[in-house]
């Protein structure tokens, strides 16, 4: 049984669908950002980083959306949610991941979390003001390069998508021009029909 903390709104999303699409056995605890709950002492006891997702194993606790997707998919190798009998394809899951982590999120944060890059507070505007170019940007290279459809590895699903839907779901909040972005859009409505991703969204929005 594993145990996933998360708070809703949060890239803690990927991990909650992917171990839904596993078919694992799990647990949730929702955190509570608003007061600030993510640098309690009993979560920092979790997760000394302060910041969701973490999951709770048997043999330890994960961070990091990347790893614990990959942990997911190789713990449920029958869920078949990575190519995990090739070598070269699964490093080009990782890959795609690591981006949407190193990348795309990061230049998301820019939006909210300036404090953690400056200390002015002009210089927190002009972050916010970056977002839809950057993000945008980054979005524009999936749609072009990166996302192969009907999934993001092409035929078969895998857990580059509850991640990639994930992160899709904060364009509008980055003010990022849907119309240019077809394929992500198609990719979204995609996702948003499994009853997985339905069945976990449901939960998160309660």
């Amino acid at each position: 049984m594993f145990k996933l903390y998360y708070a809703p709104g949060t890239c803690a999303l990927a991990s909650h669908i992917a171990l839904q699409e596993a078919g694992a056995a799990y647990t949730t605890e929702r955190l509570d950002f608003k007061s600030n709950q993510q640098n309690s002492p009993e979560y920092l006891a979790v997760n000394p980083k302060g910041r969701v997702p973490s999951l709770v194993t048997d043999r330890g606790i994960l961070t990091e959306t990347p790893a614990m997707l990959a942990f997911i998919a190789q713990s449920f190798p029958q869920a078949k949610l990575a190519p995990l009998d090739d070598a070269f394809a699964f490093a080009q899951v990782q890959a795609f991941n690591s981006y949407l982590c190193s990348t795309v999120h990061v230049a998301h944060a820019h939006k909210g979390r300036g404090y953690r890059w400056a200390t002015d507070e002009a210089s927190f505007a002009d972050m916010k003001r970056m977002v839809p170019k950057s993000v945008g940007a980054s979005f524009a290279l999936i749609e072009r390069n990166m996302l192969k459809g009907p999934w993001v590895m092409g035929e078969t699903y895998t857990i580059c998508d509850p991640y990639l839907f994930t992160l899709s779901e904060w364009l509008e909040g980055d003010s990022v021009d849907l119309s240019t972005l077809p394929k992500v859009m198609d990719h979204r409505k995609r996702m948003s029909e499994r009853p997985a991703v339905q069945k976990v969204l449901a939960e998160e929005k309660s």
